[in-house]
């Protein structure tokens, strides 16, 4: 795969995650407390199991392709950037790995009001990172354009 297109589609599944780590954020997990504790678990290994496919796909494309990154990239985009890109996919990972992923796991036995704000207050932690690689990203596309005579 060349460069550009690597960074297209590094770009692409980085705005799609952007798009829709705001979206949970603000919208889908303020919702939880809503469900009613009698339907609640259900409700939580629903929301597991259907998000699953919808996030797993673009995180192990932003994965490989940052990945990629680090050894085929456009010479405008530093390598400096690549690793910076790479870090914040790394944080990310993290992040899920150890509070949100562990936090949806116990939400799947029954709604806990402290689980629950622990949840929604460390995903502005994905929030703030996705928007930063998101933004690392619109700044090397930018680049990419052919600039105007």
């Amino acid at each position: 795969m060349n460069a550009n297109a690597l960074v297209l589609l590094n770009a692409m599944s980085t705005w799609y995650m952007v798009g829709l780590i705001w979206m949970v954020q603000i919208v889908h997990y303020k919702m939880f407390d809503r469900v009613g504790e009698d339907v609640f678990a259900r409700y939580a290994t629903d929301h597991a199991r259907l998000i699953t496919p919808i996030v797993a796909i673009p995180m192990l494309i932003e994965l490989a392709t940052a990945l990629g990154l680090l050894f085929t990239r456009p010479t405008e985009m530093p390598w400096g950037w690549a690793v910076f890109g790479l870090v914040l996919v790394g944080l990310i990972w993290i992040s899920t790995a150890v509070l949100q992923v562990p936090a949806h796991e116990k939400l799947a036995n029954g709604f806990q009001a402290d689980v629950y704000s622990t949840l929604v207050s460390t995903n502005w932690i994905r929030t703030v990172l996705w928007s930063i690689r998101g933004l690392l990203m619109a700044w090397v596309v930018w680049q990419l354009l052919p600039t105007q005579p």
